[in-house]
């Protein structure tokens, strides 16, 4: 069932339990994760919290909770809701307080919602799937994953209204990444993405697909590339904890090579599914 939690109390998900005055609510003052779940269990948790308690760090947020007390949380929850192959959003804010722009002497709040799946649609893995290119107008700080999201969503509704599955974004004239993905081309057998900075979110699938182009001794490049060579590479792929990789075939109405799915990219998928089996075992 999906299930949710605010503030030390499992909730039903029609439950009203956020006050008006909270700061995620009215500034977007906090930070989050989504979490995989497989057969019950959490995927890359580790790695998740640990960039949960980075990007805490970064926007000043006072958490007293351990790496530990969230992966508690979190197991109680998925076990609670009884989820098998699922979805974990956990948010933590700055918590409940008069509405002023200083930040306040309150405790932070945290909530969690654990759902079903929503599956890919079907032939999206096999056929792949389209993307438009367009302006990161996001903020100078995109490695904290925020609850600021609107230029996001406001890319992704423009590749909506393009009949496209994600809005690939440039910054400076070089892709940065999509609105909820990471970015990749393939040139000549060799995976490229954009190098970590400020401006691109560290991916946990991203992670993942590294160590499973090194089982494959497949290589790997991380330097910045622009749309014009996005558009003439052999194959082009996303990652995200939800779509894990998948491949995008045509951008911007231009077929990537011969608009099919790579090669590579499939073993990449592959791999990561091997990759996940053993974390799990």
């Amino acid at each position: 069932m999906d299930l949710g939690y605010i503030n030390g109390k499992f909730v039903q998900l029609d439950e009203l339990v956020i006050p008006i005055e909270e700061r995620g609510h009215q500034f977007g003052d906090g930070v989050y994760e989504v979490i995989q779940c497989y057969n019950g269990q959490p995927f890359m948790l580790e790695e998740h919290l640990q960039r949960l308690l980075q990007s805490c760090e970064a926007i000043k947020l006072p958490v007293n909770e351990t790496l530990e007390d969230f992966r508690t949380l979190i197991l109680t929850g998925i076990e609670k809701a009884e989820l098998q192959d699922g979805k974990v959003y956990l948010q933590v804010t700055r918590g409940i307080a008069a509405r002023n722009h200083p930040f306040p002497d309150a405790p932070v709040s945290i909530s969690m919602t654990l759902k079903d799946i929503e599956p890919l649609a079907d032939g999206f893995r096999v056929n792949g799937v389209q993307a438009i290119t367009h302006d990161d107008e996001r903020w100078a700080k995109c490695y904290i994953k925020s609850l600021n999201l609107l230029p996001n969503i406001l890319a992704k509704q423009a590749a909506q209204e393009a009949g496209c599955f994600e809005a690939i974004l440039v910054r400076n004239g070089f892709i940065s990444e999509g609105t909820s993905s990471n970015i990749y081309m393939v040139k000549d057998g060799v995976v490229i993405t954009t190098p970590l900075s400020d401006h691109i979110l560290a991916g946990i699938t991203r992670m993942a697909v590294i160590q499973a182009a090194e089982d494959l001794n497949i290589p790997f490049e991380e330097k910045y590339f622009s749309p014009k060579e996005l558009l003439e590479a052999d194959e082009v792929f996303m990652t995200s904890t939800l779509v894990e990789v998948l491949p995008i075939v045509k951008i911007d109405g231009t077929a990537i090579d011969k608009g099919v799915p790579g090669e590579i990219t499939k073993k990449l998928y592959m791999q990561y599914q091997e990759l996940k089996k053993k974390a799990l075992e």
